[in-house]
């Protein structure tokens, strides 16, 4: 029921939290050796997770053998096999919040609608 009210911004809200711990983690561990950064593919899990018929079964769950939690290629590896390039995590992690509190907006604003409507305004 939530897919025909939200439409595609319920999927999209849940995949931009998980991809926000994905990030933050990737910044925690900006420092810790042999750590390799994880992004997840969002477009690609937002599509399979759209598909009623889904031969993988993505539910929209982000776990550790999730073909959409890809490792991310760093242009400047570190000596200690570190992957994580602390700018371009926050750039993405700033810009994963932005469409995040856009897309909770945008969610907000339908149950306000839903709201009145149900109270007759």
């Amino acid at each position: 029921m939530s897919e025909q009210i939200f439409g595609i911004h319920g999927a999209a809200l849940e995949l931009r939290s998980a991809r926000m711990g994905v990030l933050a983690s990737n910044i925690a561990n900006a420092a810790t050796p042999g750590f390799k950064a994880r992004d997840i593919d969002f477009n690609a899990a937002l599509d399979a997770r759209l598909q009623a018929q889904n031969p993988t079964g993505f539910n929209g769950a982000i776990t550790a053998g999730s073909p959409h939690l890809l490792y991310r290629q760093s242009a400047l590896p570190s000596l200690d096999g570190n992957t994580v390039e602390l700018g371009r995590e926050q750039v993405a992690f700033a810009q994963n919040a932005l469409a995040y509190s856009a897309t909770l907006s945008f969610v907000q604003g339908k149950v306000n609608t839903i709201t009145r409507a149900l109270k007759g305004e």
